[in-house]
């Protein structure tokens, strides 16, 4: 068995070379640019450890892997378009660089190229996983199409908010995990398990994100605290700050964000105080805790051996431990 460190060696070696044509310059760079800012690569790297939980490593496993990536990625180029965002990962984003029609393009031909590497795959269970893919393809356009749906609306509730985010960011991990517990010839019941482990553990992540943006150290977390809050994004902190908060706390938050005269440092401390009078903080991490164990439970009754848990087990607690 490997850790999730070895196994990320082993794909960005197979992953650091160029996935793109050489002509069409003006196309295929912006594309091959993104892949080149990094990133943990959890996704990919999950669909090798979800084929090794159950047997040695599928050589159509690294070729899925790619896809995921190319995937995620083009994801991101499409969110940054719509959210406007200037960096990536501390970088000029793909249509800040390239511009925004150039994006959308790369961003295309970037899902095409993952289904290239999807066709690679033998035909034993290629129709299982491209099916998978594609509910998971969809899944994503869901979640992001209501993210921005919520921009626009003055309260969401918890359940929705949990929807959205299985949908735009969990079920992602979550399937990579399944496709490669299919790699493995894992049988249905414990491909479910580890969907659902995957599933829970994106959704603990997201509220670790959320915490991390409010209550994280800006040297650690890398980009800067109470985006969020200046952004006016209705996460996992202020949904449930405007549910529990005095009418007097709420019509204050209400004010903080709808008001885009006010300082930014000043909204950002004074959502802060309410947060914290609120006992947000307190609550998150809760929160955080509940469904990693649920994650948990669902990968200790995944049938293999224990010992064969352990990375799993490793990548969870730090990816709702992670301080950046």
């Amino acid at each position: 068995m490997h850790s999730f460190t070895e196994l990320s060696k082993i794909f960005e070696e197979k992953f650091n070379t160029r996935h793109f044509p050489t002509h069409t310059a003006s196309l295929y760079d912006p594309a091959q640019y993104i892949l080149q800012l990094g990133g943990k690569r959890i996704r990919p790297v999950c669909v090798l450890m979800g084929n090794e939980l159950f047997d040695e490593i599928n050589p159509d496993a690294h070729e899925v892997a790619i896809a995921i990536e190319l995937f995620h990625n083009f994801s991101l180029i499409h969110d940054d378009i719509m959210d406007k965002a200037p960096l990536r990962r501390g970088m000029e984003t793909v249509h800040t660089k390239y511009g925004e029609s150039t994006a959308l393009l790369a961003g295309d031909v970037m899902l095409v190229q993952s289904y290239e590497y999807l066709n690679k795959i033998k035909r034993d269970y290629s129709q299982k996983i491209i099916h998978l893919f594609n509910q998971t393809a969809k899944a994503v356009c869901e979640g992001q199409q209501l993210d921005m749906d919520f921009e626009t609306r003055t309260s969401v509730s918890l359940e929705e908010y949990v929807n959205m985010i299985t949908l735009k960011t969990s079920v992602l991990l979550a399937s990579s995990l399944k496709m490669g517990a299919i790699l493995g010839g894992a049988g249905l019941g414990n491909q479910q398990h580890l969907y659902e482990f995957g599933k829970n553990l994106g959704i603990a992540f997201q509220v670790q994100d959320d915490y991390l943006d409010a209550f994280g150290d800006p040297g650690k977390f890398g980009k800067q605290v109470g985006g969020d809050i200046i952004s006016n994004k209705k996460t996992f902190l202020m949904i449930y700050a405007m549910d529990i908060a005095s009418d007097i706390q709420k019509k204050e938050l209400a004010a903080l964000m709808f008001n885009a005269a006010v300082n930014k440092d000043e909204k950002v401390n004074k959502v802060l105080s309410i947060y914290r009078d609120c006992k947000v903080d307190e609550w998150a991490q809760q929160l955080k805790e509940k469904y990693l164990q649920t994650a948990l439970q669902h990968l200790e009754d995944t049938a293999v051996l224990t010992a064969r848990k352990k990375p799993l087990t490793e990548l969870a607690e730090y990816l709702v431990q992670r301080e950046s």
